[in-house]
């Protein structure tokens, strides 16, 4: 078995991953790229569906949704400059993922990283990344408001940063996050329970689940925002003609089948702004957990366990 030709692949629900050789690919459409994979970032989005499989992958399936690594490829219509960049991504999971050498991608879909950019880091990015700027874009006009977030997370932690540098007040809601870093990524004042929760917020976004923010409904202004990061609201929860709210929710991964080539567009240039920021760190993220390739099974149930941002590094590293 070549060591730099490999793939962790899916058996059957519930069952660990299956390291296996792969053959490079070969013929790629004009739009694509190949990218050799230096490391790839662990989500729960990962082992949720490796678990569960609700997408009904077929055995020898390659799952992993956030990646990071070196162009080795591209297709006729790619410009030649992506040739030897690194990138990091944002897979769907419909299709081969990241936990493998190689991984073929759309090159618009794609951020192109500053040149001493950690790889690592890059691939812990992505999902949680995009996510929150998806998050932060969805209510308008919040210079100056007061807003509630509850959890505290990788997704939170660059939205509260988000928040800060456009000058929303922030309330953060969580029983177990650090006072010190909260405040100083910009959180106004740091709750541990939801009795705590002043009345008449613009807006509330939530990272738990549709239980969670249903909760917090009450606690919004009469045009305020719920804004779901995690599931969403099935049925208005006010009667017509009164509390008038706008409900939102973020689904990442839909913009792979629904998303057109300016939704991407738009969201990638604003993965990469926030990617140079971390590079100035002018924006701050935590440094990842890093498993070597052979242990991308311990790393799966380690991101299960410790809700700790992991990464794994590649075959070809």
């Amino acid at each position: 078995m070549n060591s730099c030709d490999l793939a962790w692949q899916f058996e059957e629900a519930g069952s660990p991953l299956l390291l296996s050789s792969i053959a490079p690919p070969l013929n790629i459409n004009e739009n694509e790229i190949v990218v050799l994979n230096k490391a790839m970032g662990i989500n729960p989005v990962d082992w949720k569906f490796i678990k569960a499989n609700p997408l009904v992958w077929p055995p020898g399936f390659t799952p992993g949704v956030d990646g990071a690594g070196i162009v080795i490829q591209i297709g006729a219509s790619v410009p030649k400059e992506f040739i030897g960049s690194s990138v990091c991504y944002h897979q769907s999971l419909l299709l081969p993922g990241s936990f493998a050498t190689y991984t073929v991608l759309k090159f618009q879909r794609v951020m192109r990283l500053p040149q001493s950019f950690s790889l690592s880091m890059a691939a812990s990015l992505p999902c949680p990344m995009l996510t929150a700027i998806q998050a932060f874009n969805k209510v308008p006009s919040m210079q100056n408001k007061k807003v509630l977030v509850s959890g505290f997370g990788a997704v939170t932690k660059i939205l509260i940063q988000l928040l800060h540098k456009n000058g929303v007040k922030i309330d953060l809601l969580s029983p177990s996050a650090n006072k010190i870093e909260a405040l100083s990524l910009g959180v106004n004042k740091v709750l541990r329970e939801q009795s705590q929760c002043q009345q008449q917020y613009h807006a509330v976004f939530d990272a738990k689940g549709q239980q969670s923010a249903t909760k917090f409904a009450s606690y919004l202004k009469v045009n305020g925002h719920l804004v779901c990061i995690q599931d969403r609201i099935e049925e208005p929860l006010f009667p017509a003609f009164t509390n008038s709210i706008s409900y939102h929710e973020v689904a990442l991964g839909a913009l792979h089948s629904y998303g057109d080539e300016q939704d991407w567009a738009e969201l990638i240039k604003e993965g990469e702004a926030l990617i140079n920021l971390l590079d100035n760190q002018t924006l701050i993220t935590d440094p990842p957990k890093v498993f070597p390739f052979e242990k991308l099974n311990e790393a799966l149930t380690f991101s299960e366990q410790s809700n700790t941002k992991t990464v794994v590094t590649g075959s070809g590293t």
